[in-house]
């Protein structure tokens, strides 16, 4: 394989990208404006809320105020803990959505009449989830408090709401949606750019030119792959750096893992664009296929829906879905400060993606060009 013939071929696919208005309005303007748009707009409902107990206190206000959160339609308790050593794990998993502790004084104190203090712990990596589960149990908390007040003559609440957020202490949703948007972005612009690649030769009669020039099938494939994954980097480092200096999402993990994971999310897509670009005859079908797989994908990557709440068989189609790894890496850097270990279960898939989306990528071509 000879590089300089890759090279050049790269370099022809890169000019004539910038000589074209269409392309370069394409990479360049849809995702500004949808990062804004999104980082500003987007909102997310609340389906199913996973919860554990850690009740500390034996008396009959926590069971009575535990029944009325477990006879709530929006809370399903999924795990009772009996120290604070089982919290964590849960919250990090993603087991549950949050934990609710009894103070071992809880009853006693509300007997007294003192304010009884309950404390929910409470993950806050998707914000608005988090937000609007915080808000069922403050609903709850609220008649629970009524009613004790009208049994027990008193003025004062109760029930006192003590909240701690992990991961996004602030709930702020601009945390959640915008990590999610850079994989989004660079996965529609990333597989517009390499299916239009061969597309765009056919349909300019150029592609006649490439089956007379020395380079064979595969230092073609690679030559069509290298400006999708350079834009791609571009494109992500932009996002990326919008994303910290203005809107002030953190970035607490490793930059080289997240660089890895966007490397591996590129080549995947690039995959399925060559796929895409070597089946269409024209630019107008590999813009229609490039976008028969972009909603899907989107879709099923977790980034509007939560999986969980899909059904079994979705599900597994997601794990055919590199955006559904990437966006695990990315909001694992920027909130939970993982590093390669921790997100080395995300990247092998992706991996293995990419090698067949190339793998049938090049056979694909092979066979379009004889």
């Amino acid at each position: 394989m000879s590089l300089l013939h890759i090279l050049s071929l790269a370099r022809k696919e890169f000019l004539a990208l910038m000589r074209d208005k269409r392309s370069r309005i394409i990479i360049i303007v849809p995702p500004i404006v949808q990062l804004f748009i999104f980082g500003f707009a987007a909102t997310y409902d609340l389906d199913d809320v996973p919860v554990a107990v850690y009740n500390a206190d034996s008396g009959g206000a926590s069971r009575e105020l535990l029944a009325r959160i477990e006879g709530s339609p929006h809370f399903s308790i999924l795990h009772r803990i009996d120290s604070d050593a089982g919290v964590a794990p849960l919250i990090d998993d993603r087991q549950v959505l949050l934990v609710i502790r009894f103070d071992p004084r809880f009853s006693a104190d509300l007997q007294r009449g003192d304010p009884a203090p309950l404390q929910v712990i409470i993950d806050g990596r998707n914000s608005n989830t988090a937000m609007t589960a915080l808000n069922y149990l403050r609903e709850v908390v609220l008649d629970f408090n009524r009613q004790w007040q009208r049994e027990h003559g008193l003025t004062g609440p109760p029930v006192k709401l003590e909240m701690r957020a992990w991961y996004n202490e602030n709930l702020q949703s601009r945390w959640f949606i915008v990590p999610g948007i850079i994989g989004s972005l660079i996965l529609v612009v990333t597989l517009l750019v390499t299916a239009l690649s061969v597309a765009r030769e056919r349909e300019q009669g150029t592609f006649d030119q490439l089956l007379v020039t020395p380079l064979r099938p595969t230092e073609l494939l690679v030559g069509k792959a290298i400006p999708g994954i350079v834009i791609g980097l571009l494109e992500a480092s932009l996002i990326i750096v919008l994303m910290v200096w203005f809107f002030e999402v953190p970035l607490r993990g490793s930059i080289p893992a997240l660089y890895l994971g966007i490397l591996l999310f590129l080549v995947s897509t690039v995959g399925v664009g060559l796929m895409i670009s070597s089946i269409a005859v024209t630019q107008q079908q590999a813009i229609l296929g490039a976008f028969l797989f972009i909603v899907p994908a989107v879709i099923l990557s977790g980034f509007t829906t939560p999986i969980a709440n899909m059904p079994e068989v979705v599900q597994w189609l997601t794990y055919l879905n590199p955006l559904r790894y990437f966006l695990v890496i990315v909001r694992g850097v920027t909130l939970e400060g993982d590093g390669f270990a921790l997100l080395l279960p995300q990247f092998w898939p992706m991996v293995l993606i990419g090698a067949v989306t190339l793998a049938m990528a090049g056979w694909l071509f092979r066979h379009r060009m004889y």
